[in-house]
C-alpha cells in the first residue's frame, strides 16, 4: 500500500543555537500529558522582567527566537497530524530557523515504531494515545515518552458529490456500512441499491484505530473482513478513490464510494467531496467544542525529556508549536484543544525543558 510521505527541508544558515534547554527533573517512568498553550503574538518583545529572567508568554513558556535555532529535527507519524506539523515547521522556517527539519507522514503506528523501536525520530505525531506496548518499546531503548496534545480532529465520513441520497448516518449504520453491507440499500432500505466501494486508512493509521474503537468497539475483524475495501496510509489515495467513483443513484450499476479520514483532508478537498453528518451532527467548530460530534478526537506529538536535553532545537520547536499552534490550527482545518487542558500545559512543558 502506498505511504504518503512528505519532507520539508528548512535551511537559511542564519544563526547559532542559543535556545537553552535542560531536563527539568528525572525522566521518570511514566507518560506525562502536555496539552497545547494558547498563542502569543509573533512580535512579543523578548525583554526581561527586571529580574534578569526572560518575559514568559501568557502561560509561562519561555520565548523562542527561530533565528537563534539550528540543528536537525526529525518528525514522523500520523497522516492526520501531518498537515498541522507541516504548517508549524513552515512557520518555524519562515521566522528564521536555520536547521533541517523533516516531517514524514507514515501513520501513527509506523511513527511510534520509528520513535520507540528504531529510535530514529525526535518527535512522533499521533492521532491516538500511545499504547502500553509502545511505551514499553520506548523504554527498552531508554526513551520515556511525553505526550503533547496539539489540537482536536473531527473524523470526516465522506462520499462523492454524485451521492446525494446520504446526508446523515447513525453510528450503528456506520458499522453496517463498513462491514457487511454490499449495497447502500443494505444500510437503509430507502437508499438505492448501488454497490458500495470502501476507502479506508491502513491498519498502521491512528485514524483506523480510532474508527474501530468508536464504531466497532475495538473489534477490527468486521471492517477488515468487508469486501470491496481499499486500505491506504495515503489519504490522497482515499480522496481520489471516493471523489472519482462515478456514482449515479439513478443507475444501480454504478458504484457509490465512501471513506473516512481526518477533517483537514475533507476541508482541503471539499469541492470534490461531501461530508456526512453523524447522529444528526455536522462536524463543525461549535459541535467539536460542545463535544456533540461523535467522531472528534485529540491529536498528539510525543518526545522525551532526554531528547530535548540532547537536542535543544527539539525543545525550541515544541515550545514554538505550543505557543503558536492556535494561530495556525484553524487554517489547517482542525480545532484547538479545550481551554482547561491548555491551562495545564506550561508547567509540565517547562519541567521537561
Amino acid at each position: 500500500m502506498p505511504i504518503g510521505k512528505a519532507r520539508r527541508a528548512l535551511g537559511l544558515l542564519l544563526a547559532l543555537t542559543i535556545f537553552a534547554a535542560a531536563c527539568g527533573g528525572d525522566d521518570a517512568a511514566r507518560v506525562t500529558t502536555i496539552a497545547t498553550t494558547t498563542s502569543v503574538a509573533a512580535d512579543t518583545p523578548q525583554a526581561d522582567s527586571g529580574s534578569g529572567d526572560p518575559v514568559m508568554d501568557s502561560r509561562g513558556l519561555p520565548p523562542v527566537d527561530p533565528l537563534s535555532v539550528s540543528g536537525d529535527i526529525a518528525v514522523a507519524g500520523s497522516s492526520t497530524v501531518f498537515p498541522l506539523a507541516e504548517a508549524m515547521a513552515a512557520r518555524f522556517e519562515d521566522e528564521g530557523y536555520s536547521g533541517l527539519i523533516t516531517v514524514d507522514s507514515i501513520g501513527s503506528g509506523a511513527g511510534f515504531e520509528r520513535f520507540c523501536v528504531a529510535g530514529e525520530s525526535d518527535v512522533s505525531n499521533a492521532s491516538r494515545p500511545i499504547k502500553d506496548s509502545e511505551v514499553e518499546s520506548c523504554r527498552a531503548i531508554g526513551r520515556e515518552p511525553i505526550e503533547f496534545r496539539v489540537g482536536t480532529d473531527a473524523l470526516a465520513v465522506t462520499v462523492s458529490p454524485g451521492n446525494a441520497f446520504v446526508t446523515d448516518l447513525s453510528v450503528e449504520e456506520l458499522a453496517v456500512l463498513f462491514s457487511t453491507a454490499t449495497t447502500w440499500q443494505d444500510v437503509r432500505a430507502e437508499f438505492p441499491a448501488n454497490p458500495i466501494q470502501r476507502f479506508i486508512p491502513g491498519t498502521d493509521s491512528g485514524t483506523f484505530d480510532y474508527f474501530v474503537e468508536e464504531v466497532f468497539h475495538e473489534d477490527e475483524g468486521p471492517i477488515l473482513a468487508a469486501g470491496n475495501t481499499q486500505l491506504s496510509e495515503d489519504d490522497n489515495v482515499l480522496v481520489q478513490g471516493i471523489s472519482g467513483d462515478g456514482c449515479d443513484p439513478s443507475n444501480a450499476s454504478t458504484t457509490c464510494a465512501v471513506g473516512f479520514f481526518g477533517f483537514a483532508y475533507y476541508e482541503e478537498n471539499r469541492d470534490r467531496l461531501s461530508v456526512i453528518d453523524i447522529e444528526g451532527v455536522e462536524p463543525t467548530t461549535e459541535a467539536v467544542n460542545a463535544n456533540t460530534y461523535p467522531l472528534a478526537r485529540p491529536m498528539y506529538m510525543y518526545s522525551t525529556a532526554s531528547i530535548i536535553a540532547e537536542k535543544p532545537q527539539v525543545g525550541a520547536f515544541l515550545s514554538f508549536v505550543l505557543q503558536f499552534v492556535n494561530e495556525e490550527i484553524g487554517e489547517v482545518g482542525y480545532f484547538p484543544a479545550p481551554e482547561d487542558v491548555l491551562n495545564r500545559a506550561a508547567e509540565e512543558l517547562n519541567a521537561a525543558l
